[in-house]
Parts: C-alpha cells; structure tokens; sequence
C-alpha cells in the first residue's frame, strides 16, 4: 500500500474531507494487494477485509450539506473515490448506479477513481456516459510491468476525459514511455509499500518514470519512499510515513506536467467560474509533503499547532535537506 495508505494514514480520521468510500471491502486482485493496507487495518479492527459492504453514513456524502444550507465539499474540490475498496468491484454492482447519480448531480466537483479492474469499466458505465464526464479523472493501478502492460492498453481505450496512472504500491519496475505518447494520460503517481510485508522501493524505478514524464510533460508526484527504500544500493528503513513523504519531497521528483483543464459545471450545467472554484489552503508542515502538487489541501487537522521538534521533521534520511 502507498498512495492509498497515505490518503488514508486515517481511515480512523475523519478529519480527511476529501476521501468518500460509498461501500467498504474488497478482493484482492493481483501482486499488489498481497499486503493491502485496508486488510492491514481491518485486522486490527477485528475486520474482515474481504467483507463488502456498503456505507451507509457515508454513502451521500457529496451531497452533504453544513447548518447553512451548503455542500460541504465546495465546487472545484476533488474528492478521491474507494480509497478503501474499487469502485468497478463486482460485489459493488448494487450500489454503483446509485454513486454514478451522485456524481452526476455534484457535476462540480472533480471525482478521482482508481482501480485495478479496467476490464469490468466498460460494462458498469451509466447509460448517459457517451464520451465521457468531465468530472471524472479515472486512474489504473500498475504496481509492476505486467501490470502496466495489461491495464494502460484498456485505460486508453476507454471513453474518459481524464486519465492518470498509479505505480504504487510501487514494486517493480515499470516503463510507460509508449504509452505516454499517445497524450491521453494527464498524470502518474508514485509511491513505495508500507505496514507489515512491505516490498522495497528503488530509486532507479522512480527517476526512470520521472524522466519519462517530463520528456513528455506529464505532471510526476511521488508521493513517498515506502517503508523499505533502496537508492545507491544502500537500503533506508523509514517506517514514519511523514518522513517518508518529506524524503519523496526532498528527492526532487516532482513535476508539474501540461495542466488538467475540468470543465466543471453548476447545479444549473453552467461552467464555473474560476472565482467560484475551491481554493486549496496549505499550513506550514504542508511546505515538504511530497503531495502538495497533487493535493486537495490541508485538512486543517491541527498539527501544525502542536509543539513538534522543526529539525526532527526535517532531518537528512536518504536525501539532503533542500
């Protein structure tokens, strides 16, 4: 697990606001799940991760609304879809149409999705898809190379406007040169494993997608190191998942690629306003998170209040202090 665990360093939060896991549970799908972090912590919640289920408390939450009458989550935000499950699972096939009709009446706010089963997409789309939303920004996992080369051919042949891919958890090598090519995927993310079982990380495998995404202007965010790191043969332990990402941070390899243009619209289908869009806020300990170019912004949780030693955080590890 990386990306997902570092959505969800709390699925016991709920001071994330911009994560909604309309059902819960999945079925492990191939190498990367073999230490999935949901199963991690359902564990210790005396859970069975295989369990499916839906959420009901949860299920509407983009429709929620404060004491004022408005969304919680504001137009422009966006929001990250089944960070503890997939969404085009099959023991969700129930529940799915109900989460489309959602997204559709939030045609403001951008929904991330993310999966391992590409294959079953084309079938679970609503009837009214034609070529696409643009509210969507559809991602496949591709923890390794055979991964890579059986989920992106699908990515590319399906009708969504906005594409990414996820090498995380990061656990092979995995060239994408070929398929950035055809200027359909918008961006990639990178980030090692963590909890028990963790597989290491190089640091040849992440500059390598780095270097293809800028020859071909694809933004780059990885995210963080994993627990195990490998770079210049000398294996760095970093169980701390903040000191992972602020090691990914100080890697340098971030790039902000060809900006992603959401043409969101209204309640009423009326294009936005950039001055109507969410403005992210990023606190102090925001400044070296290797997410910040991806992210929704700080969820204000207070730790950038609490006394914490700045030097302890901020501590050479793999990489020198920038």
């Amino acid at each position: 697990m990386s990306f997902l665990s570092f959505c969800l360093r709390t699925v016991e939060r709920d001071k994330m606001h911009d994560i909604w896991n309309p059902w819960h549970g999945c079925i492990k799908k191939s190498e990367g799940c073999r230490y999935c972090y949901m199963y991690f912590l359902d564990k210790q919640r005396n859970m069975d991760g295989a369990r499916v289920f839906k959420v009901k408390n949860n299920f509407d939450y983009p429709l929620h609304k404060d004491k004022n009458g408005n969304y919680k989550i504001k137009s422009g935000e966006q929001i990250r879809v089944c960070m503890t499950s997939d969404f085009f699972l099959e023991d969700a096939d129930k529940w799915r149409q109900d989460a489309w009709k959602i997204m559709r009446q939030r045609s403001d706010v951008i929904f991330y999705l993310l999966t391992k089963r590409p294959e079953r997409v084309a079938q679970c789309l609503p009837d009214d898809w034609n070529n696409g939303w643009e509210n969507i920004f559809f991602n496949v996992t591709c923890e390794n190379q055979v991964r890579a080369d059986e989920r992106i051919p699908i990515l590319l042949k399906l009708p969504f406007k906005h594409k990414g891919i996820m090498a995380a958890p990061f656990i092979g090598r995995v060239k994408i040169a070929k398929y950035l090519q055809s200027g359909q995927i918008e961006q990639v993310i990178a980030g090692g494993e963590n909890y028990d079982g963790a597989r290491p990380l190089y640091y040849q495998w992440v500059k390598e997608l780095y270097d293809d995404c800028v020859q071909y202007n694809v933004t780059f965010c990885f995210i963080e190191t994993g627990s195990v790191f490998v770079k210049d043969g000398k294996t760095y332990n970093i169980p701390d998942k903040r000191k992972q990402s602020v090691q990914a941070w100080r890697s340098g390899l971030q790039y902000i690629g060809k900006p992603m243009v959401f043409n969101l619209k209204d309640g009423g289908q009326m294009a936005l306003f950039d001055d109507e869009r969410y403005r992210p806020y990023f606190g102090p300990r925001c400044k070296c998170c290797a997410s910040k170019i991806i992210c929704n912004g700080c969820s204000r949780c207070g730790a950038c209040d609490k006394k914490s030693s700045a030097k302890a955080e901020l501590s050479s590890l793999v990489f020198q202090t920038k």
